[in-house]
């Protein structure tokens, strides 16, 4: 098959601030061949692939900043990257945009033990905080499934979670403080290493901005002790309904676990096969409930967590001997969603977040769904707090299939919205969820937060097309509009 002869005008624009950039970092710090901008295409969702326009690759905050305000003199986009394992699209890039990749801002500036709190360079991983400080007894909270790869320039980007966000919070709950540089290339700093600042929460907007207000260059986190205990319960159910009313009965009762994770028969089977965890295979739903603190602490709460269960119709308690076993029960959830690929070409995974009480409730329409849309979907997520991670199985080969799961998917998310839910409980909006924002958002909020974007971005050169169904120029707000119509992502590049 012929390939289209390039556009001389995209090729002369991009030698052109290639040049430009060259001339601000080294030469192999800024990639222009296709073959080395191919392997920026696309993050964790990739059903969706667009070449950028260039890569850059800086490694220190004045570098950012003179890339940034390169971009902004030539008129050209900006897409932040970290280590691409946004699920919702959050890193795609566009055609005429540069990825300005976080790889090289990968150091540990310092350690704090006094105040409780590491200061990191983005590209640093979620992992390697913890890493760092357990040697001394502290730990870094958030604990998002990717994090060996995934980076904490991005988790404040996306806001992660993780399977302890239910006791310990999300990253917004852990973050002290950001270096974040404007398109105009200015340095801000918002935070620092106490726990709360004078004026306006700006750290607070920062947290899950996904990229569209600057690009974070320095990161302060909270460090916390490890606690003394921690005890996981592995719980099997004979139905997920039952085991999505054991987690409201867990909570109802007081309890505050240090993370509450639910898995179906589907997860069960692929994570079992893939790790080998111990997971009871005849059970249609686990729930792993994780206590921690003190010693006595935690082995009353599991006795009651236990009693719970049992009112609630569990087929079967275990509880961990020892770290080995309990983290041998975290490694199959943690794993779950590259287990899944056991059984199934494709998945998409979702993201949406519903009351607790509304769980079984809630799983038993997406069953109903599942066979409407004749696609097989398994759920992982983090039970405690209403964070679903339904995974919708389909075959990109087979015509049809991911348009049908992206619909799927856009069902589920309209229900979480119904039962008093959100569209995203830290994988953020993205492309994924764009066109969703109508759903919880009327036209005069989505207003007001376009009109926040402008105050950090005037010209919205900063990630568009993410996030907001209408792209509106800051300068005549309310009146220049492009739509991206009203089909499931119809402007988008497919694989």
């Amino acid at each position: 098959m012929k390939m289209p002869a390039p556009d001389t005008a995209v090729v002369a624009r991009r030698a052109e601030l290639a040049a430009a950039l060259r001339s601000l970092l080294p030469p192999e710090s800024v990639h222009e061949a296709e073959a080395a901008r191919r392997a920026y295409q696309s993050d964790g969702l990739s059903a969706y692939r667009q070449l950028p326009l260039l890569v850059a690759l800086p490694a220190t905050t004045a570098q950012v900043a003179d890339v940034l305000k390169t971009c902004a003199a030539f008129g050209a986009k900006v897409v932040p990257r970290g280590a691409g394992t946004s699920l919702s699209g959050g890193a795609l890039p566009l055609a005429d945009g540069v990825v300005v990749s976080t790889a090289r801002l990968n150091r540990i500036l310092d350690i704090d033990y006094d105040n409780r709190c590491v200061v990191a360079q983005p590209g640093v991983t979620n992992l390697a905080i913890t890493a760092a400080v357990q040697h001394r007894g502290f730990y870094y909270a958030p604990d998002p499934s990717s994090q060996v790869t995934c980076t904490v320039g991005g988790n404040v980007a996306e806001n992660a979670g993780g399977v302890h966000c239910l006791k310990y919070g999300l990253t917004t709950n852990n973050l002290l403080g950001v270096e974040l540089v404007l398109i105009s290339g200015e340095v801000v700093r918002l935070g620092g290493r106490q726990f709360d600042s004078a004026g306006y929460d700006l750290l607070g907007v920062v947290a899950g901005s996904e990229g569209l207000l600057g690009l974070v260059t320095e990161v302060t986190l909270r460090i916390l002790p490890k606690p003394q205990t921690a005890r996981a319960l592995l719980i099997g159910f004979a139905s997920i309904e039952r085991a999505g009313d054991c987690v409201a009965g867990i909570i109802a009762g007081g309890i505050v676990p240090g993370g509450m994770e639910l898995m179906d028969r589907p997860a069960i089977h692929a994570a079992e096969a893939f790790t080998a965890a111990g997971y009871p295979l005849d059970a249609e739903a686990i729930l792993i409930v994780e206590l921690d603190g003190a010693e006595v602490e935690a082995e009353h709460l599991a006795g009651r967590v236990a009693a719970i269960a049992a009112e609630h119709g569990a087929t079967s308690v275990r509880a961990s001997n020892g770290d080995e076993e309990r983290l041998r029960f975290w490694a199959g959830r943690k794993a779950a969603f590259p287990a899944v690929g056991r059984l199934s070409p494709d998945y998409y995974c979702m993201d949406g977040t519903i009351p607790r009480a509304r769980l079984a409730e809630v799983l038993h329409r997406i069953a109903g769904l599942s066979d409407r849309f004749g696609l097989r979907v398994a759920n992982v997520f983090h039970a405690g707090d209403g964070n679903l991670h339904p995974l919708i199985l389909y075959d990109a080969a087979n015509p049809g299939e991911l348009e049908r799961a992206e619909e799927f998917g856009a069902e589920i998310l309209r229900l979480c919205v119904a039962v008093g839910g959100v569209l995203t409980g830290e994988h953020g909006v993205g492309v994924e969820k764009r066109d969703l924002m109508p759903e919880v958002f009327d036209e005069i909020d989505l207003a007001h937060q376009r009109r926040l974007k402008c105050a950090f971005d005037p010209d919205g050169a900063m990630n568009p097309g993410k996030v907001f169904p209408v792209l509106h120029r800051c300068a005549e707000e309310g009146r220049v509009h492009v739509h991206h119509g009203q089909h499931r992502f119809p402007d988008l590049p497919r694989f």
